[in-house]
């Protein structure tokens, strides 16, 4: 098959990613929460709830996007996005809290995997379906360019305004624009190339063949090791913000600088390096994949819970630069991992149903994150951070070995029984 070519709708895509990655709170999200006077234990909470939200939502929202259409499914989550970053900006309790982190699982839900889907049907139009590593991969690449800029971004607008909450308000812009790009995509992409581009229906055809697949026990391997180090990062990710604070006191600069300001500056540099280093990992992923995708996917998922452990033992000895550099470790081993399994994933299964299988991914991660938010949180409350790192990072990496060998040993019973 021929080489992809970097054409306009390839450009769309990065945009796309670019775009949606403009999120400028995400630097300062737990900062945030915290300023506000929540304890980690509700913060938790929130981060359940919304994960409870993508969970009820998640496997229908694929079906509306098979069956329905996947431009209407994307646009329809970026106005949830931008309800709830509004309410962001103006809230201030627990309660309005609570109703941002839902409009933003709503966007979740009918976000994950619909873009995903959009992108491997085009390459399978174009045959180039056997790139599809190499293509997410670079495409993805842009989205974690779109991390990096957005927390240099969101780092001078800290700096200046000296708060926090801003933020969510210029975040609303790049998500209007992605609206407009979305809108600009070909009809073509709405829906799948095997139901011959034309709408679905019946939705009961895509339950079944959902079902159909989803029963394969390789499938629901890939599935869970894909999902488990994602929910992993997923819940964990925004306390390293706690992290990056403990190492800006030892920055020797702007000491005469208000707290927030200092701060700011510093974790948007901070962030913008994290993405810069996962954008060049998303880029070169596919060298990775030379290999068999079923060890990589089990031994890197294991080093991504190893970097978490290791964290969180410099954080209770409080070494906080090498603390730091664990965890973005955590970064880097997922976006090496994400376009290998999201190829490997594509592989498995028909693409008319690609979407609601990715969703039912996306579905394990929601609960796998909401379980460990709700845990991560209580343990940071009561104990520390630290502990909570090496406690949940332990009980995954046990938890996941321990499938693997069910999984096996049901793959290997099936092939003798057949």
């Amino acid at each position: 098959m021929a080489e992809f070519k970097k054409n306009t709708q390839y450009y769309k895509f990065s945009m796309y990613g670019f775009l949606k990655n403009l999120r400028f709170f995400d630097a300062f999200f737990i900062l945030f929460l915290v300023g506000k006077g929540l304890p980690y234990t509700q913060i938790g909470i929130l981060y359940a709830v919304r994960e409870i939200v993508i969970n009820l939502l998640e496997v229908p929202s694929g079906f509306v996007a098979d069956t329905y259409g996947r431009k209407t499914s994307l646009l329809g989550s970026f106005l949830a996005y931008i309800i709830s970053f509004g309410i962001f900006y103006l809230s201030g309790s627990f309660g309005l809290f609570l109703a941002a982190f839902i409009f933003y699982g709503i966007g979740d839900a009918f976000r994950s995997g619909t873009h995903k889907a959009m992108i491997m049907d085009y390459l399978k139009i174009n045959n180039w379906a056997d790139q599809k590593i190499n293509y997410y991969g670079h495409t993805r690449s842009w989205s974690q360019m779109g991390s990096a800029l957005s927390s240099l971004i969101a780092g001078v607008l800290v700096y200046y305004t000296g708060n926090y909450t801003n933020i969510f308000l210029y975040s609303i812009v790049p998500y209007l624009v992605n609206f407009g790009l979305i809108i600009s995509y070909p009809n073509q992409l709405n829906y799948s190339s095997e139901n011959n581009g034309k709408k679905r229906f019946n939705i009961s055809e895509t339950f079944k063949s959902f079902f159909k697949v989803i029963k394969y026990k390789s499938v629901i391997r890939i599935i869970n090791t894909t999902a488990a180090h994602s929910a992993y990062l997923k819940a964990v990710k925004d306390y390293i913000q706690v992290l990056m604070v403990h190492v800006v006191v030892l920055v020797p600069l702007l000491n005469n600088a208000d707290t927030e300001k200092k701060n700011g500056i510093f974790i948007g540099i901070i962030y913008s390096v994290i993405y810069l280093l996962t954008s060049r990992a998303s880029a070169v992923s596919s060298r990775f994949a030379v290999n068999n995708k079923r060890n990589i996917a089990i031994l890197t998922l294991l080093l991504g819970f190893a970097l978490g452990a290791i964290s969180g033992v410099f954080y209770i000895s409080e070494i906080w630069v090498p603390a730091l550099l664990a965890f973005v470790g955590i970064y880097i081993v997922e976006n090496i991992r994400k376009p290998i399994l999201t190829g490997y994933i594509a592989d498995e299964v028909p693409n008319s149903i690609l979407a609601s299988v990715i969703s039912a991914q996306s579905l394990l991660k929601t609960i796998m994150t909401a379980s460990i938010a709700v845990v991560f949180g209580f343990l940071a409350d009561h104990f520390n951070i630290g502990i909570a790192f090496i406690a949940i990072s332990v009980i995954l990496a046990v938890i996941s070995l321990i499938l693997r060998i069910f999984f096996k040993n049901g793959l290997e019973q099936a092939a003798e029984n057949h």
